[in-house]
C-alpha cells in the first residue's frame, strides 16, 4: 500500500499527461479517427480513468484546444520584448509564432486542420484564439503606424486608418498560418527562415506604407484603356497573320 502510494501522481500532472497523448493523436489520426483506447494507451493510463477525468471524447479535444490555444498566444505574447524598434517587434512576434508551430506541429495541426474541420463548438474555440492574435497584431501595426517618422502630408498614423490596420492584421495572421503550414510539410524550412520570409513580404510594404508611400490602384478608366489597347493589339496581330 505505501509503495502504491508514493506512486500516485496528482491530478493536474496526470491530466497534463492524458492531453499530451490526446493532442499526439488527434494531431496525427484526426480527432474522428482517434481512438479513447489510443489515448490512454499513450497515456500510460486505463480508458475508465480518461473518461473520469476528461468526461469523453468531444471534451477531451476541446480541453487539447484550448491548452494548445492557450499556449500559442502565451507563446507569441512572450516573444514579443516592449521598448524594441516597430520592425523588431514585428519580427520578435514572427519567430515566436513559428517557433512555436514548429516545437509543437502535433498542437498546430489540431488547432489549425482538426478543429476547424469538425464544426461548433472546437470551430468556435479556435475562432476565439484567432481573434486574440489578430488583436495583438493589430496593437503592434498601430504602434509602428504611431512610431512612424512623419514624411510630409498623410504620413505615419494618418495614413494607416483603423479599418486599414485591422485589414492589415488580418492578413498577416492569415498568412502566418498558411506559412507554418508549408513550412511544417517543407524539409529543412527553420522557424526563423519562416519568419525571415514573411517578414521579408509583409515589412517591405508596411514600411512604405507607414512612411507615406502607400501603393495606389489605377483608376477604372485606365483598366478600360488598357483592355481597349490590349484589343487593337491583338487585332492588329490577327491581320498582320491573316
Amino acid at each position: 500500500m505505501g509503495a502504491g502510494k508514493t506512486k500516485r501522481m496528482p491530478r493536474a500532472v496526470r491530466e497534463q499527461q492524458m492531453l499530451d497523448a490526446a493532442v499526439r493523436i488527434f494531431g496525427e489520426r484526426g480527432y474522428r479517427a482517434a481512438s479513447m483506447d489510443e489515448i490512454a494507451e499513450l497515456a500510460g493510463v486505463s480508458k475508465p480513468l480518461v473518461y473520469l477525468y476528461l468526461n469523453s471524447k468531444e471534451d477531451l479535444f476541446t480541453a487539447c484546444i484550448r491548452r494548445e490555444a492557450r499556449a500559442l498566444t502565451e507563446a507569441v505574447r512572450a516573444g514579443v520584448r516592449p521598448g524594441l524598434p516597430a520592425d523588431r517587434r514585428l519580427w520578435a512576434g514572427l519567430r515566436a509564432f513559428f517557433t512555436h508551430t514548429a516545437r509543437h506541429p502535433h498542437g498546430w495541426r489540431v488547432l489549425h486542420l482538426q478543429a476547424r474541420t469538425h464544426g461548433e463548438p472546437f470551430a468556435a474555440e479556435v475562432a476565439a484564439m484567432r481573434q486574440e492574435i489578430v488583436a495583438f497584431v493589430t496593437r503592434l501595426i498601430a504602434a509602428a503606424a504611431r512610431e512612424a517618422p512623419a514624411q510630409g502630408p498623410g504620413s505615419g498614423c494618418a495614413a494607416l486608418p483603423e479599418r486599414d490596420v485591422a485589414g492589415l492584421a488580418e492578413a498577416l495572421v492569415g498568412a502566418a498560418e498558411s506559412l507554418a503550414d508549408w513550412a511544417g510539410g517543407t524539409e529543412g524550412v527553420t522557424a526563423k527562415q519562416a519568419a525571415a520570409t514573411l517578414m521579408n513580404f509583409a515589412w517591405a510594404g508596411l514600411g512604405d506604407l507607414m512612411a507615406g508611400r502607400p501603393w495606389t490602384p489605377p483608376r477604372d478608366d485606365e483598366y478600360e484603356g488598357e483592355g481597349e489597347g490590349e484589343r487593337e493589339a491583338e487585332g492588329a496581330r490577327v491581320v498582320l497573320a491573316g
